[in-house]
């Protein structure tokens, strides 16, 4: 009797109709890998959460069975979870060496360092882990140490791309590893994973060595006066570029703003960026150089407001104040809906005088249509997923994939959660599991849920009346009050009026209460809250959060 052959299980927990929070597990019989564990930014309506990190309940509830994590590169968007996730899945991490020292940084400021086991691998190496070989083969991406992965299966082969592009001359390492996408699509690939951020875009993505030609020129045409450059700190290839620049016009560079100043830190001590001998100050140098002597190096350029540039623009700055004549490089696109707080924060430094650069200083670290469809002709796969994308970019990589000679029946467009089951004969999705978004606010993770954000939305918009009031324990008569406190619905001193009516209608309200003998708080607190309520709404079209004190003497 042959033995059954199980299904691969493709759960992707995060990644899909967003760009962000990648993670994917693999699971084979009683082995399970995860590729990437990354967070997302939240969203404006997200009051005061300061990240997003997948629900990882599925790896938790499996953990036995988990054998590793497995990272394709070193951004924010597919590490930046970790110390989170490994607190309950405390398994091996695989990753390159550049992509590995930014994540001791983050397991040393969470204390999980000496508690969690890594594995540094170079591109070209195989690992095994459980039923799963997985091979890293080298991509380009705008950050060094970049790999896609060629996982083995019993099931068969899986290529997943990670974020890349095809870049001939990059500025660190060689270029993608084209040659051995060609030899396993060869050999036949059982499932294709793929980058779609870039989907929508015509043509091949420009090489990141053309950046440096643009900056050479802003530089030659800046002559005495102070260049500062807004950059992702994670590109390390093009804070490079910014340092042999002023190294060939004879400028000091100052490094600005806390991930700027530690991933340069890294990559200096791991030999992915070099800088100069002399060529780099201390911030609080800076006044002993001329400008044109001067370029900063800067985190903000997608104008967060507690970023280095935002804090200069907005003279927060402690050490850096914006001038008159300085000339100001947003080396970076904004990413889609932080194109307010950019033009903010532009039109904040055009105000004290400086000079605004953003054309031809930036180029994606993601494929456009022409390389997309290059790997697919080499890869050649049975199945196809796009990865890492809104739904519109998942959308537009599956029919691309099908315009590329694949049939729609063995393309899957997956939301974060679902549970694809595959082997040669077929896939289909059989199932889901938690992939929640946990949101995480200072020290707490998973304790702000949606009652809480809504009651957070409610005071931003409306604020909230604090209704005070005492009453006698026996007889429920009013001994003091009510006293109604405001906080973000009206000034009170210019409101008196109002204020002194809304005291009217909770005193009625109360005295309601007190005469068909309501003696339950709840219920009393339910008849204030709907009395006031109306009133106001009818007054000023406005619903602030209500909240009824009540005190027995």
């Amino acid at each position: 009797m042959t033995k059954k052959v199980s299904k691969l299980k493709i759960i992707p927990l995060g990644g899909l109709e967003q760009i962000g929070m990648n993670i994917t597990a693999f699971e084979y019989n009683d082995n399970i890998i995860v590729v990437d564990c990354g967070i997302a930014f939240p969203e404006d309506e997200m009051l005061g959460i300061d990240l997003v990190i997948p629900d990882v309940t599925y790896l938790k509830d499996n953990v036995d069975k988990v054998k590793g994590i497995v990272l394709t590169h070193g951004h924010e968007d597919h590490i930046g979870a970790l110390p989170y996730v490994l607190r309950d899945v405390n398994v091996p991490v695989y990753g390159t060496k550049l992509t590995l020292g930014l994540v001791e940084n983050k397991l040393r400021e969470h204390n999980l360092l000496k508690s969690v086991k890594r594995k540094c691998i170079t591109p070209g190496q195989t690992i095994t882990l459980g039923s799963f070989k997985v091979e890293f083969i080298r991509t380009n991406h705008s950050i060094a140490d970049a790999v896609a992965l060629a996982i083995t299966t019993p099931a068969g082969v899986v290529i997943h791309s990670g974020d890349f592009k095809v870049d001939y001359t990059p500025i660190h390492g060689e270029p993608i590893n084209l040659q051995r996408f060609a030899e396993l699509g060869r050999k036949g690939v059982l499932l294709f994973m793929a980058d779609s951020t870039n989907v929508e875009r015509k043509g091949y993505t420009m090489s990141e060595s053309t950046v440096g030609e643009s900056l050479d020129d802003i530089f030659l045409d800046s002559e005495g006066k102070r260049i500062i450059v807004a950059t992702f700190a994670s590109n390390v290839d093009r804070v490079q570029q910014i340092v042999w620049a002023a190294q060939h016009f004879n400028r000091k560079v100052v490094v600005e703003g806390r991930s700027m100043v530690n991933v340069v830190k890294t990559a200096m001590e791991l030999g992915y960026l070099k800088m100069p001998e002399n060529t780099m100050i201390g911030v609080e140098e800076i006044n002993r150089y001329k400008d044109g002597q001067l370029v900063i190096i800067t985190t903000g350029s997608q104008g967060e407001a507690m970023a280095a540039l935002s804090r200069m623009a907005s003279s927060n700055h402690r050490k850096i104040e914006i001038k008159a004549g300085d000339r100001i490089i947003f080396s970076s696109k904004p990413i889609p809906g932080n194109e307010k707080t950019v033009s903010r924060v532009i039109d904040d430094l055009y105000r004290k005088g400086a000079e605004v650069i953003c054309e031809d200083t930036h180029v994606s670290g993601h494929a456009m249509q022409e390389e997309l469809k290059l790997l697919h002709t080499l890869v050649k796969p049975k199945y196809f997923i796009p990865v890492h994308g809104e739904y519109r970019h998942l959308k537009k990589h599956a029919e691309l994939a099908c315009k590329m000679g694949m049939k729609e029946d063995d393309v899957f467009i997956l939301t974060s959660g679902d549970v694809l089951e595959l082997d040669k004969s077929g896939g289909q999705i059989t199932g889901r599991v938690p992939a929640e978004q946990i949101l995480v606010d200072g020290l707490g993770v998973g304790d702000v849920g949606n009652i809480v954000l809504r009651d957070r939305q409610k005071l931003s918009q409306d604020g909230l009346l604090i209704v005070v009031v005492t009453l006698q324990k026996q007889t429920g008569q009013i001994l003091c009050g009510p006293d109604i406190i405001s906080r973000g619905f009206v000034y009170v001193r210019e409101s008196e009026d109002l204020m002194l009516e809304a005291r009217n209608v909770v005193k009625n309200a109360l005295e309601q209460c007190h005469k068909k003998r309501i003696t339950d708080w709840s219920k009393i607190k339910g008849v204030v809250r709907d009395a006031l309520r109306d009133y106001l709404w009818a007054k000023t079209k406005r619903s602030p959060m209500i909240l009824p004190i009540i005190m027995e003497v």
